[in-house]
């Protein structure tokens, strides 16, 4: 486990925040949050920045994705 996180690592988990999000979007982007502080705290190097870049990503699609399925959601039962 690194001593201390390098800068770049301290800052792109910032990005895996997920209060500001609604519950159901929360739920999503947890496990993303859980496994980037994992990585960054039991790996070190410039793989890890870039770990941390891709799952960023993919922490985004997955909510874009939760986040679209609720709005067809409520737009279905709108329409009922």
């Amino acid at each position: 486990m690194p001593a201390e996180l390098h800068p770049a690592v301290d800052r792109m988990l910032k990005n895996f925040r997920f209060d500001h999000l609604p519950p159901a979007l929360q739920e999503v982007s947890r496990p993303f949050h859980d496994l980037a502080h994992q990585l960054a705290e039991t790996l070190s190097g410039p793989e890890v920045t870039k770990a941390l870049d891709d799952l960023w990503s993919a922490k985004n699609w997955a909510v874009v994705a939760a986040s679209t399925a609720v709005l067809e959601d409520a737009t279905a039962k709108d329409g009922a």
